[in-house]
């Protein structure tokens, strides 16, 4: 099988789109759809299905993309290696990354990392945290950046920077002239969550937890995939939530919400870095590990 319609083929599984992969690709839709015609043909089975504008992969086509990935990453690897050898630095870096990590600390971390390897391209997978671990476990990413972490055998877990979940209210709720409030009020007012796959999620019920106030005593009104949508309700006025404060800072600096401290609860936690156990990162992989720790103890 041509190595290039591997990687057209899961672009078109990656963006749900003929359309869209035609344009990541810089390939004409046509061309898209003869390269999946193509390959339909050489395993003589279908692929895809289209499903009005979306395009879902068949059961066939879920195990062909398992395989082409790490057909594709295996492919990335050779070339790296020799590029490494050779002197020069380039390759495609996958990793995973949960909500707050991916969207607020990692990209600036890459463009820094950019300024000295210009030549590799780094791609980040944001998923919440079990999904990302997931991303890892099944070898899609070399490793990933994740806020929680669970007890999973094949995985080793690393803590790389620091973080601090914070009560955001809206600017004009009650407790926002207060500033602090006792644990058992947080029990008394709607209050917004994220999924249950959550890192953040699942660090807050464990602080809380320790500090004697159980999550299924909170009258949770809404289950949100995202940070910013969670973000977003409390501005909306729908309810309180905890969040990380690197999610907040420009809506703290405009006054769009307010930050009330619970008294006698400190929600600081660790990002960890996530990697198979006894799977060697990739030489690029390596070069950018070496490179985020460092940046993480500079910045620690």
């Amino acid at each position: 099988m041509d190595l290039h319609r591997l990687e057209v083929f899961c672009r078109v599984v990656e963006l749900k789109s003929f359309t869209k992969a035609a344009e990541a690709a810089f390939l004409s839709q046509p061309t898209v759809s003869e390269h999946l015609r193509s390959l339909e043909e050489t395993l003589g089975v279908r692929l895809v299905d289209r499903l009005g504008r979306e395009v879902l992969p068949t059961p066939a086509g879920k195990l062909l993309y398992d395989h082409a990935r790490r057909l594709l990453r295996l492919h990335d690897e050779a070339v790296a290696a020799i590029e490494n050898y050779s002197g020069r630095q380039s390759g495609h870096l996958w990793m995973a990354a949960s909500t707050i990590p991916g969207t607020y600390l990692l990209p600036k971390m890459i463009g820094q990392f950019k300024k000295e390897y210009p030549e590799v391209l780094v791609t980040i997978k944001i998923a919440n945290s079990r999904q990302a671990a997931e991303l890892v476990i099944r070898g899609d990413c070399e490793f990933g950046v994740v806020g929680a972490r669970w007890r999973e055998a094949v995985l080793e877990w690393e803590p790389l920077l620091a973080d601090e979940l914070t009560l955001v209210v809206r600017h004009d709720h009650p407790w926002s002239r207060r500033g602090e409030i006792e644990p058992a009020e947080l029990a008394e007012v709607p209050f917004i969550d994220r999924e249950r796959e959550s890192g953040t999620r699942k660090v807050m019920h464990e602080i809380l937890h320790r500090h004697g106030t159980e999550a299924n005593k909170l009258r949770i009104i809404a289950e949100m995939g995202s940070t910013e949508a969670v973000l977003q309700s409390v501005k909306a006025g729908i309810g309180v939530a905890i969040i990380s404060r690197q999610a907040i800072r420009d809506d703290l600096a405009c006054g769009a919400v307010a930050e009330v401290t619970i008294k006698g609860i400190n929600f600081r936690r660790p990002f960890y870095l996530v990697q198979r156990k006894k799977r060697h990162p990739s030489p690029i992989g390596t070069l950018f590990l070496d490179f985020l720790k460092d940046t993480a103890n500079r910045n620690s």
